[in-house]
């Protein structure tokens, strides 16, 4: 795919749990009233609060899967028994909108990001890191809601999904979170960081920097 100057972007933002990429996602479409954020289609039951068409498609699972079939999702996955997937037709009605393009952020994990290559060449894709596992394990344990077996799985688990951050054209420590924002506004605008990531930090968190 090949952008012109009045089409919208796609922004790929892909993290570990509980690096708080949703919270940076939600900033940026409040700060930037031209960024909007894909809505997912999932067959997950609808919970207190939520809006269909807001914050999820909620759809039946026999959809779901004739959406599959039909080729109508640029990545889906299967989560904990239940589908999410993103919709390839809303993605492109958005990017082309008129008279005002959108530039839609997908807040998709890297496996998810892979499936949206195959379709698309032209992106910009970040991926966010925590400024340390510590500060990961704290953020985790705030949420008050996991045992500490699971959270050490979680940390574990994290690192596995760090080790794709080779696979994004950006990378961004959420260590402040204003200053992790104007990152991602910077990137969406010039496509290109304020801040580099300190050489230490990726042995330090333990994943492999050589992938060649």
């Amino acid at each position: 795919m090949n952008t012109t100057s009045d089409q919208g972007k796609i922004l790929i933002l892909s993290a570990a749990s509980g690096t708080g990429k949703s919270s940076l996602a939600e900033a940026l479409i409040d700060s930037d009233s031209r960024c909007e954020l894909s809505i997912s289609h999932t067959t997950r039951d609808q919970r207190a609060g939520e809006v269909d068409g807001v914050d999820y498609h909620f759809v039946t699972e026999w959809e779901f899967e004739r959406r599959i079939d039909a080729g109508e999702f640029l990545e889906y996955a299967k989560v904990f028994g239940n589908f999410y997937g993103t919709s390839r037709t809303e993605i492109e009605d958005r990017i082309h909108r008129t008279p005002v393009a959108a530039n839609v952020v997908l807040d998709i994990d890297w496996q998810g990001a892979q499936q949206v290559r195959q379709f698309y060449d032209d992106y910009i894709s970040v991926f966010l890191l925590p400024p340390s596992i510590d500060e990961l394990e704290i953020r985790m344990r705030k949420r008050g809601r996991d045992s500490d077996a699971i959270i050490q799985d979680r940390l574990a688990q994290a690192v596995g999904e760090m080790n794709h951050f080779h696979e994004f054209e950006h990378l961004v420590v959420n260590d402040d979170f204003n200053l992790a924002l104007a990152d991602l506004q910077n990137i969406v605008d010039h496509n290109s960081s304020l801040r580099e990531v300190p050489e230490n930090l990726l042995s330090d968190l333990g994943v492999q920097i050589d992938h060649e």
